[in-house]
């Protein structure tokens, strides 16, 4: 793919970094343990390489990392404070996992596609749904 700059932060603001990099691959995740992280549908990931791609500008000592217990290297990084979810180094893959959703600069590339999409839950990403800019009426 080719090189980027991107930078993001955390929901309250006491983490901010920036990645320059190449972009490896960017999915939305269906798998359960993605889901279970995110509390969403899906996890959107932007992946960077190489590992060191990553430079945090603020918040660093704001950071918590839960190991999931039985794999290999999945584990959630994120704020202490507001609970957000973080970027994360991955050696094995010798890359950065962004969460898209906690980008302030739009990334130059789009989606691939969607993995694990055999494990998705059922109600997620299936049917076209009506769209609003807000909320909808009478919410």
């Amino acid at each position: 793919m080719s090189q980027i700059t991107v930078k993001g932060s955390c929901l309250c603001g006491a983490v901010k970094y920036e990645v320059t990099g190449e972009t490896k691959r960017f999915y939305h995740c269906h798998c359960k343990r993605c889901r279970k992280a995110t509390g969403t549908g899906h996890a959107s990931n932007l992946v960077v390489a190489p590992q060191t791609a990553i430079s945090w500008l603020r918040g660093e000592d704001m950071l918590v990392r839960y190991k999931v217990p039985d794999s290999e290297r999945f584990y959630n990084w994120f704020c202490k404070q507001c609970g957000a979810s973080m970027p994360r180094s991955v050696a094995e893959i010798d890359a950065v996992i962004i969460p898209a959703g906690s980008l302030d600069t739009e990334p130059p590339v789009s989606p691939q596609g969607r993995i694990f999409w055999d494990s998705r839950a059922e109600w997620s990403c299936v049917d076209e749904l009506p769209t609003y800019a807000e909320y909808p009426p009478g919410v």
